[in-house]
């Protein structure tokens, strides 16, 4: 049963690193790209769309992490599957948001 939990703790950390942007974004009252856009991540939506947005992962990351299981900080398989599902959803995310925002330049990875 372990293994489920490090996988909720997985997806913790990813609807933890979603909602970043988009609630950074939001109460700085900036438009960012969400799933409610025309196109679907790629137009862009309101900063108070992006605050809900943001928030709704912020929620459901909380819950995969504080609600599922007993997560520890000070254990390192549970460390580590937070960390990877931030990673596995940051990277992507970073090279697909960098097409709008500049931050993919040539020559850089």
């Amino acid at each position: 049963m372990e293994w489920l939990y490090l996988v909720s703790w997985f997806f913790a950390g990813a609807f933890l690193t979603n909602a970043v942007p988009h609630y950074v974004s939001g109460v700085m009252g900036k438009p960012f790209q969400s799933p409610f856009a025309k196109p679907p991540g790629q137009g862009l939506s309101s900063s108070t769309v992006n605050v809900l947005w943001g928030f709704l992962n912020l929620v459901i990351g909380y819950l995969l992490l504080c609600r599922v299981g007993n997560f520890n900080p000070r254990d390192t398989s549970d460390a580590i599957a937070l960390g990877l599902g931030a990673l596995a959803l940051g990277l992507p995310s970073a090279r697909h948001f960098g097409r709008f925002h500049g931050g993919n330049t040539p020559g850089h990875p």
